[in-house]
């Protein structure tokens, strides 16, 4: 019988490490996901976006240039630009101070702050002396080596995201593995210890053992379910949410951009072949529309349904709805997308007719059925888009941290009033040989 409580204890004892110590990497886990993987994704996309709205900004001013009737667009133009360019910063030193002590992350990083800067004294004077050349200057910087930097930065930080979640629901398969194990071997050894007592001492069963047994019959249930929530969780705040949220906000940065392009394209009419192709191809990665031209693509979206597995970047959202209210949310992102688009062949149909002045006014109008309102109602459908997965993302991470340690934490302490459940059944029995 002291043999047998010694290997019950013993067993216990092990169970109770398993569940700590399976609580104490979860704990970690969501600390990664939530103190660092994921925010750094966001600062890095939230820079990605700032640069772009950047770069649109200064096209708008300089379209708009010093014509009375367009004096509201330049200066709502001017103080976008510069409420961007300060998140950008901002986004630069959260990014800086992620990357201290990593030597290739800091180089990243102070490539971009090095561009960064040379790119506001290319715009600044693009302002200054209110030159197409100019600002051509500042875009291809911006073109050439911001935005890719920028994007590389959104690459390699989800990766380390991915990264992290795949180690954290390896962790939650070895802490299952090891708890059921563990449990198992523990409930074998209190079905050991109960057939002794019955056979040697002629009692049908022991109370202090029965309810030991029961007890961690409980705890090894509980806590291999406690492990299949975390993993799902995990699952819902990367896969579910978190994957939705980072295509859409890298597909609001990309339809910045392009929007950016129409005004590039009345801008500087000498390029205005590359301009249009850059539309097209940024529109093509929002939403694939398979052998479409400039002249096609709109009408190509009458095609396209949420649920018909598009490409881009509006199709991997397409093909990760999950949330309540989302599908009719994306299916708002597509009719609003579309709406866009034909605002687009306005634009040109005007500009390619020589009502340069009607192009410029319908692009920069923020009337209803004008180019900008219409982009405004987008961006509107996108950022609501955003909000759900980025509500559940919150959601599924907060649950997860919540439960990784207090209940391994409690089943331990299950775990250690069944030993004392042993130790009381086994004494009257002891007693019987001194």
């Amino acid at each position: 019988m002291r043999g047998l409580r010694a290997v019950v204890l013993t067993a216990c004892a092990a169970l109770a490490a398993v569940l700590v110590t399976g609580g104490v990497a979860a704990d970690a886990s969501w600390d990664a996901v939530r103190d660092h993987s994921a925010p750094r994704v966001t600062s890095a996309t939230g820079l990605y976006f700032a640069l772009n709205d950047m770069d649109a900004q200064i096209a708008n001013q300089l379209l708009a240039g010093d014509a009375p009737s367009l004096a509201r667009t330049r200066a709502d133009a001017a103080r976008v630009y510069e409420q961007r360019r300060v998140e950008a910063a901002g986004y630069l030193r959260d990014l800086a101070a992620a990357a201290a002590g990593d030597p290739a992350g800091e180089r990243e990083v102070a490539g971009v702050i090095a561009d960064f800067g040379a790119y506001e004294e290319l715009a600044a004077r693009a302002l200054a002396l209110g030159r197409t050349a100019e600002y051509r200057n500042a875009s291809h910087l911006m073109r050439t080596r911001l935005l890719p930097e920028a994007d590389a930065l959104v690459t390699a930080n989800d990766r380390a995201f991915e990264h992290t979640y795949r180690d954290a629901l390896g962790r939650a398969a070895w802490a299952r593995a090891a708890l059921i194990g563990t449990g198992l071997a523990l409930l074998a050894v209190l079905v050991a210890l109960q057939v002794h007592l019955a056979g040697r001492f002629r009692r049908v069963v022991n109370p202090g053992a029965a309810g030991a047994t029961l007890l961690v019959l409980a705890v090894t249930v509980v806590g291999a379910a406690g492990t299949g929530t975390q993993r799902h969780d995990l699952d819902v705040a990367r896969r579910d949410a978190f994957d939705s949220v980072l295509a859409l906000t890298r597909a609001r940065a990309v339809a910045y951009d392009a929007n950016a392009d129409e005004s590039r394209y009345l801008l500087d009419r000498a390029h205005a072949g590359a301009q249009e192709a850059a539309f097209l191809g940024k529109s093509q990665r929002l939403l694939r529309v398979p052998g479409a031209t400039i002249g096609t693509y709109a009408t190509g979206l009458d095609d396209v349904r949420v649920a018909d597995g598009a490409t881009g970047f509006f199709g991997d959202e397409f093909r990760n709805i999950t949330f309540p209210g989302e599908r009719a949310a994306a299916g708002r992102v597509l009719d609003r997308y579309r709406a866009y688009q034909r605002d687009d062949r306005t634009i040109r149909t005007l500009a390619r007719s020589g009502r340069h002045t009607e192009a410029v006014a319908y692009c920069t109008g923020y009337a209803p059925g004008e180019s900008n309102h219409d982009f405004a109602e987008l961006d509107t459908a996108l950022r609501d888009v955003i909000a759900i997965n980025m509500s559940a993302y919150e959601r599924a991470s907060a649950d997860g941290a919540r439960g990784a340690l207090p209940l391994p934490l409690g089943l331990a302490g299950g775990v250690a009033a069944a030993a004392g459940l042993v130790l009381l059944g086994l004494r009257p029995r002891l007693a019987e040989f001194r």
